[in-house]
Parts: structure tokens; C-alpha cells; sequence
């Protein structure tokens, strides 16, 4: 079986240094769980720096990504562009624009996060969080479902969900964690300020913090007990909601 190449490829411990160094664009490392040195030390320095994960593998996960003598570390590097979150929030407000975020909490399906990229960019989010951790590459597949919403979004990495509603807070903008069970049908919700949306993993739901720490948790009224929606399509109907009120205010 031939190795997957979601992502361009860079291979060994000066190819990935140098790139980290020059600042390109970097989706994810892929570390030998054994790799020591000065370079691997000052890569993984750089790589905490610029947000960039870093999972640390077996041999064997290295073998399957190239053929490639790999000195223990492979990157996957970016189909596209990351900005700090401070940095996007900031870009939003100097536009004059109310902060309408997404905050995606552990959704790895990379279709999941092109829908929601693309129902974001329809109805007037201006980004998308993603933490490094338990978080969606975003491969070409994912760039394809979002019809290339993914490329005219702003995408904004930090380490956790738990800083990125750090940074929002300081911001003034209110944190509404999504529930089946939330107290607060979305319609009820006032979305016409800055907002920040947190979706959570289809199994798990949004993490035991954000459920601690959201400003509010919101529901989608359903007429049956199904399940629940599938988070990109929940996501689309939230953020309508979020666009009529706005629209309404107007």
C-alpha cells in the first residue's frame, strides 16, 4: 500500500527546521515518539510558538507517510493561512464588524469542518477556531466541501479550547456553548453581539469546560427525541439564526 499524502510533504529534521524558520505555513508535525537532539528541541520551541501540532508517532506511522529516510520527524505542510486569534479579533473589530466566531471543540471529520466553514462565510462569521489538539487537518478534502470557504475565512489555531475562551472573554465576546439539552432555545439567544459559537464532537458534545465556563448554553428545538443533527448542518442552522437577527437590527 502506498503512503497517503493528504498535504504536501517535507521530510527530515533540516527540511522541517528551515521551514519552520522561514515561516511557512505548517498544517501538522509528526514526530518520532523516541527523537532527541538540539534541532528536534528547537523545532518543537518554534512549533509551540506558531501554534502548529505536533503528534508525536511510531516508527511505523513515520514509514507509512514516505519511504523517505525521515530522521524521525515529518510536517504536512498548509494548504492555507493561520493567524493568532488576538490578531483575527483585532482584524474584525478594526473593520468595524461585531465578532461572529466559531469555536470547534474536537470535531476531526475534516467534511464537518468544510460545511461549517462554508455555512460561516454564507451567513457572515468572519472565523473559525481551531485548536491544536483533537482538531481536523485541514486537507484538500476539507478545502473541497467548503467550496473554498476555507480559503476566505479567517482560521485561527491556539493550543486548547480552555485559551481560546480565555482570549474571547478578554475580548468582550460572549462564549454559547451548543447542547441538545441547553437551557436556551438559540432564537432566544442574542446573537446580535460579539458571539462565539462552540460546536463539539458528534460522540461527545462540547468538552466538561466549555459546559463550566459558556455564558450560555444553547439548543436547537427539534419536534421528535432523535439523536441530534449532524454538527455541520446544526452549525448552518445556528448560524442563520445569527444572520436574520443581525439583518433584523439593521
Amino acid at each position: 500500500m502506498k503512503p497517503v499524502r493528504s498535504l504536501p510533504l517535507l521530510v527530515g529534521r533540516k527540511p522541517v527546521l528551515e521551514a519552520l524558520e522561514q515561516g511557512v505555513a505548517i498544517e501538522k508535525i509528526f514526530l518520532l515518539r523516541t527523537a532527541t537532539g538540539a534541532d528536534i528541541n528547537t523545532i518543537k520551541q518554534i512549533a509551540r510558538a506558531q501554534n502548529i501540532p505536533v503528534s508525536q508517532v511510531p516508527v511505523e506511522k513515520l514509514d507509512y507517510l514516505t519511504k523517505v529516510q525521515h530522521q524521525g520527524i515529518v510536517a504536512w505542510t498548509s494548504l492555507l493561512n493561520y493567524v493568532e486569534l488576538q490578531a483575527g479579533i483585532s482584524y474584525v473589530v478594526e473593520k468595524g464588524e461585531v465578532p461572529l466566531f466559531l469555536l470547534l471543540d474536537g470535531i476531526t471529520d475534516v467534511r464537518n469542518v468544510g460545511a461549517i466553514a462554508r455555512s460561516a462565510l454564507c451567513c457572515g462569521a468572519q472565523g473559525i477556531i481551531l485548536p491544536t489538539s483533537h482538531a481536523a487537518s485541514l486537507t484538500e478534502d476539507a478545502i473541497k466541501t467548503s467550496a473554498g470557504a476555507l480559503r476566505k475565512i479567517l482560521l485561527c489555531r491556539i493550543p486548547s479550547v480552555s485559551q481560546a475562551m480565555d482570549v474571547l472573554r478578554l475580548n468582550g465576546i460572549q462564549i454559547l456553548g451548543t447542547q441538545m439539552k441547553g437551557s436556551v432555545p438559540v432564537y432566544e439567544s442574542d446573537l446580535t453581539i460579539p458571539s462565539a459559537i462552540v460546536m463539539g464532537a458528534e460522540d461527545t458534545g462540547i468538552s466538561k469546560d466549555v459546559l463550566k465556563r459558556a455564558d450560555q448554553l444553547i439548543r436547537i428545538p427539534m419536534v421528535t427525541n432523535f439523536d441530534s443533527l449532524n454538527v455541520s448542518v446544526a452549525a448552518g442552522m445556528i448560524l442563520y439564526e445569527a444572520l436574520r437577527q443581525r439583518i433584523l437590527t439593521k
